[in-house]
């Protein structure tokens, strides 16, 4: 096939790139050579739009072994011990095919952790639908959860904390992010940098088919009405496989045979190859008559850009060949050495005996595309005042029942009940949570994981919201008792080519870097999906944060169940009535403009650190950050999780029962405390000059406030578990 400009836009390059292509190059590609620089170029692989700002991130920290480039970020936990994690996200195949798009993207991430030498221990995951009354969200909420599940439990490993939201914003565009994390030994640690020369290249795992091929150039296009068309290119997992595949990775990486590996995930062999080869610079020969297919007559363009899954790329060392090839026998997966590495630079195909591409390394990874976009600064928007009319024919009891009920607050067990979070045996605090917990098998050690997103916030001004979730994040970590370590982040946005999307990329990461930063929060991995966006309509702007943190002593895990009759509730941080951008403010009062709540980074930071101290003297029973609904959402989900009432004291300094009690203002928490403990934590809190109220006591049964709420637990339980499983069963 000859190609042309017409052949090169379709295949997702820009005239001017096809342009530069061919300047590279001194000649037009051939059409293989063009399905390399398709995948290699594209947004998926190379990062063009957000390559300039990412590199303004905080990425190191005392704990970090390994941050953003390779597979998946590396965290010390002493003891010679690391973590490994990322989270990264299948967006488009998830809303063409949900269950395998879905699955697959369980599968890939678990493979970026199990490429570094790590066995995942926990899985998690960020998904976020259309309106509940949209025709699509039911179907694909059931089929993304039962793919995420499929894929996951079949793996045996605990899916351990997540997050669901709804918004009308991915009507057109649903966004599943997947997140892993793998423990591995520090002096264990594999690499993704070819080195060496005359060196093997091998293929393992499954054969190479059709499926998925243009996959990472689908991740990088706005969808049209021909979205039925793109089918073909999702993957079609199959855990079983891969869960040998790790295990004979795992058997091959006790020794020293391995000098580098990487999983083909996006552009599959493409990538994988180009990318060990330009990290080592070196060269790649691949001889594609080796690849093992499982469909006859594949093209080299074919099987370069399949994105089959379950296979690995190993660079081995010589001599070590026969070794490795018994391994992978034993577990029934293919092996077959494709190629070597070699001095020219470049990568060559060679194909029935011909050569159908030679193409400098460097063009393909180095010379990518890389712009700066122009962009649209968001303003900050002004405060709604709230007349005090709007609330007078208002009653709490109504209004939390309302919320508590709403799509975004509602109890997910329908969801989570599908996920296995207790295989493994070392789940200590499973989903529902502030994060979820799992111990480090045969020590005292514990690590905490969560993540969180806040589209809201984000949307209505990106730097307040980008620091947000950071923080919220960090709470979650603080909660359980963990110290937070660092984080990974999949930043799902627009179309980067429209400046405000692009103004609410770079303003959010804005954001995350300064929380981050002040914090002592870094970003070891991450993924950037653009083009969420279906005819013109781009989804909001929606960071996701995998948080990872520490405990020390797995004992002291803190839940948010109350735990004891006659126990005290302190509100820690102070609260001025926040209501913009609320859940308050959009389903009882049907507001939806205003800013976000105000971050105190320096606030955040010492609170955290006052509460940790708190929980590692053993003074707090049981704890929970406030976020979306404020302060009696927190202590209702407190007493649900605790079968367990409150009598709530009238609040000082009132500003307003509704303002005071669904505000969302930041930097809170709620924690329960023994009576005689209070004086010395009084004496704690002042000295660290943290603001706290005395919120109430606990009691058998009901939640009360006088004169204004008096409601059982069971009312509240109901409220807070049907909606979802009655939406889910009509």
């Amino acid at each position: 096939m000859i190609v042309n400009e017409k052949i090169a836009v379709d295949h997702g390059l820009k005239k001017t790139e096809f342009k530069e292509i061919c300047n590279l190059l001194k000649r037009v590609p051939n059409i293989t050579e063009l399905g390399l620089f398709s995948a290699m170029w594209n947004e998926h692989c190379s990062y063009k739009s957000s390559k300039v700002h990412l590199k303004k991130l905080p990425t190191s920290g005392k704990k970090v072994i390994q941050g953003p480039g390779e597979n998946a970020g590396i965290v010390d936990i002493d003891d010679e011990d690391a973590i490994v994690f990322k989270i990264e996200s299948h967006n488009h195949p998830s809303f063409i095919e949900p269950y395998q798009g879905a699955a697959t993207g369980v599968g890939g991430i678990m493979r970026d952790v199990f490429t570094m030498g790590a066995r995942p221990i926990a899985n998690l995951n960020s998904i976020h639908f259309g309106s509940p009354q949209h025709k699509k969200t039911k179907n694909l909420l059931r089929g993304v959860v039962h793919g995420i599940g499929g894929y996951g439990n079949c793996m045996g490993i605990p899916t351990i904390a997540g997050q669901t939201s709804f918004d009308e914003s991915y009507n057109g565009n649903i966004l599943v992010n997947a997140m892993t994390l793998g423990l591995v030994k520090k002096n264990k640690i594999f690499y993704s940098k070819a080195a060496g020369l005359n060196k093997p290249v091998i293929y393992v795992g499954s054969k190479t088919g059709r499926d998925g091929i243009h996959g990472a150039s689908m991740a990088s296009a706005v969808f049209d009405d021909q979205i039925e068309e793109k089918k073909p290119t999702v993957q079609v997992g199959d855990p079983f496989t891969e869960k040998l595949l790790l295990e004979a990775c795992l058997e091959l990486m006790s020794d020293d045979s391995i000098i580098s590996i990487q999983d083909m995930g996006a552009a599959g062999l493409t990538s994988s190859s180009i990318e060990m080869a330009s990290k080592g610079k070196l060269g790649i020969e691949l001889n594609l008559d080796k690849v093992p297919c499982r469909e006859s007559n594949m093209s080299p363009y074919e099987i370069m850009l399949s994105e089959s899954q379950e296979r690995m790329l190993i660079i081995l060392e010589n001599g070590k060949e026969n070794k490795a090839k018994k391994i992978f026998d034993k577990w029934n997966l293919d092996f077959a050495i494709i190629g070597k590495t070699t001095k020219s630079n470049k990568i060559e195909l060679y194909f029935e005996k011909n050569k159908v591409a030679d193409i400098p390394i460097d063009l393909l990874a180095e010379r990518a595309p890389e712009y700066n976009r122009k962009w649209k600064k968001t303003k900050l928007p002004i405060k709604n005042k709230y007349s005090r009319d709007l609330y007078k024919n208002l009653k709490i009891q109504d209004v939390l029942k309302k919320i508590l009920s709403s799509p975004n607050v509602c109890n997910k067990e329908w969801i989570w009940q599908q996920y296995d979070h207790t295989v493994m045996g070392d789940t200590i605090q499973k989903p529902g949570g502030d994060a979820g917990v799992v111990r480090i098998h045969g020590t005292n050690k514990a690590v905490a994981a969560s993540v969180d997103s806040s589209a809201n916030y984000c949307f209505a001004h990106p730097v307040t919201g980008g620091k947000q979730v950071v923080c919220e994040s960090w709470r979650n970590m603080i909660s359980v008792g963990a110290k937070p370590l660092a984080i990974t982040n999949c930043l799902n946005f627009g179309n980067p080519e429209k400046e405000k999307n692009m103004g609410e990329f770079v303003e959010c990461l804005e954001g995350i870097g300064e929380a981050c930063k002040y914090l002592d929060y870094p970003i070891v991995s991450g993924n950037v999906s653009f083009y969420n966006e279906t005819k013109d309509k781009g989804i909001k702007p929606t960071p996701s944060i995998g948080g990872v943190g520490l405990i020390k002593n797995y004992k002291k895990v803190i839940s948010m169940g109350l735990k004891k009759v006659d126990n005290l509730v302190l509100l820690i941080g102070k609260t001025e009535g926040h209501i913009d951008q609320t859940i308050f403010a959009k389903e009882i009062l049907n507001q939806k403009k205003g800013p976000p709540p105000e971050i105190n980074l320096f606030n955040e930071k010492n609170i955290g650190e006052t509460i940790l101290k708190l929980i590692n003297e053993d003074y707090i029973k049981s704890a929970h950050d406030l976020s979306i609904g404020g302060v009696l959402i927190a202590i209702s989900k407190m007493c649900i999780a605790g079968k367990k009432g409150i009598k709530i004291n009238n609040p000082k300094n009132l500003i307003n029962y509704f303002e005071y009690f669904f505000g969302e203002d930041q930097g809170r928490y709620l924690i329960e405390i023994e009576k005689k403990d209070l004086p010395k934590i009084k004496s704690i809190l002042e000295k660290n000059a943290v603001y706290f109220d005395e919120f109430g006591i606990i009691q058998e049964k009901n939640i009360v406030i006088k004169d204004k709420l008096n409601i059982t637990i069971e009312e509240l339980t109901e409220s807070n578990k049907n909606w979802l499983k009655e939406y889910m069963r009509n």
